[in-house]
């Protein structure tokens, strides 16, 4: 290989580490991730809506089943809740929640986890699930089992 194409090559290789470096700390669940995804003029309501089920195993399970199966949320936040660390695809602007994360966790209501799976989040691809593809019960069950990801 001559000089120049090694040059080219080493800066090209150079280029991809520090993509994947710099998109690794994205998907770990880093401060792009702890922003709200619902809009400022409806945090407030987002926040407000409370669980009206107790986390129990059969609600658990129950939102297993829907966030692997049906609702499909596992095509992109993984099996494990991780987002793209975990095998979850990655296809928009922002990479899918982090939901192991547990400072995300700790940052987000069940409101506003709620809000997002009816309403959806804009400039991301997470489309609103409600009441077109699950209902409000299925909707906090699904809510109650992401909760499990950080550990409550």
């Amino acid at each position: 290989m001559h000089v120049c194409g090694r040059k080219i090559f080493s800066e090209i290789l150079l280029g991809f580490v520090l993509f994947i470096l710099t998109s690794a700390l994205v998907w770990a669940g880093e401060p792009g991730d702890l922003q709200p995804r619902v809009p400022p003029e409806r945090l407030e309501e987002a926040k407000s809506f409370q669980n009206p089920f107790t986390p129990s195993p059969d609600l658990i399970a129950k939102g297993k089943k829907l966030y692997e199966g049906k609702n499909y949320c596992s095509a992109c936040h993984g099996l494990e809740g991780a987002g793209g660390t975990s095998g979850g695809r990655i296809s928009g602007a922002e990479p899918p929640t982090n939901f192991a994360d547990a400072a995300w966790q700790a940052a987000r209501t069940d409101g506003e986890i709620f809000w997002i799976l009816k309403h959806g989040s804009h400039g991301t691809d997470m489309a609103p699930y409600m009441p077109l593809y699950i209902t409000e019960e299925e909707a906090w069950a699904i809510v109650t089992y992401i909760r499990t990801f950080g550990g409550t």
